[in-house]
């Protein structure tokens, strides 16, 4: 028999959280730098179907493994990292950063005697304006060119049934580009879209595209393609504005 997602509350939430990390310490104790809550937890907007994720941090050199699993009615994510590697991953710029810097910005601590995670949640956002616009070029070629490509030889040779599909990557792909050039993150992953509608630095098309995405509706392709092209004429546009050149003169060798 299937186990479905099961609603909990806050509390038990939180109850189980500080079960977990009372088991961590009385297992691993002198190992262990800082215990914290990350994801809707630790920002404070957990739902009754939302999972507990919890940050080890761990001295240089120990080694605790991280684990991912069920145990009724709580979904468990533990990521485990050294104390370096934390430190390197928290200062880390690349196309992901809207999406995961809030994971080293919002963290609510359970064990942090040393106030690790204070020190951590300053270093996403000590990345230099030449670092994101340097992310920006090199994602523009790797994943939005080459996704725009794809739509036209969908529409070139009739796979129609690719366009939505290409049409959602695009939208996610502009997104994160939108995340970066405003140099903000998103709070979570279900709510990209919603927030990138504020942010002030957007590419025109962008809103027409993705307000179908939101919608959901996807089901002329003539229709969603032509926003697409919109949206692909825009983002170069505004690529131009911001200073950003993505194509070469010479070859590299």
């Amino acid at each position: 028999m299937h186990q479905q997602p099961k609603a909990t509350s806050l509390k038990q939430k939180l109850e189980f959280a500080d079960l977990l990390k009372r088991r961590l310490l009385e297992t691993y104790n002198d190992q262990i730098v800082a215990i914290g809550l990350y994801g809707s937890l630790g920002l404070g907007t957990s739902g009754p179907y939302s999972d507990i994720e919890l940050h080890v941090i761990t001295l240089d050199g120990a080694e605790i493994p991280g684990h991912e699993f069920i145990y009724d009615p709580f979904k468990i994510e533990i990521s485990s990292r050294e104390e370096s590697a934390a430190i390197r991953r928290a200062s880390e710029m690349s196309d992901a950063w809207p999406i995961k810097a809030g994971s080293n910005i919002h963290i609510h601590p359970l064990y942090d005697p040393n106030e690790f995670f204070k020190r951590i949640k300053k270093l996403p956002l000590q990345i230099s304006d030449e670092q994101f616009l340097e992310t920006m070029r090199e994602f523009m070629i790797w994943e939005p060119y080459e996704t725009m490509g794809k739509l036209r030889n969908a529409m070139h040779t009739k796979n129609l049934s690719y366009i939505p599909r290409g049409a959602m990557d695009f939208a996610w792909q502009v997104a994160k580009l939108i995340g970066l050039a405003n140099k903000r993150y998103y709070t979570t992953r279900a709510k990209t879209y919603e927030e990138s509608l504020q942010f002030v630095s957007k590419p025109a098309g962008y809103v027409d595209l993705v307000q179908l995405v939101m919608r959901g509706k996807l089901d002329d392709p003539e229709e969603v393609y032509m926003r697409c092209e919109a949206l692909w004429e825009g983002l170069n546009a505004w690529f131009e504005h911001l200073g950003i050149e993505y194509t070469n003169t010479k070859l590299p060798w």
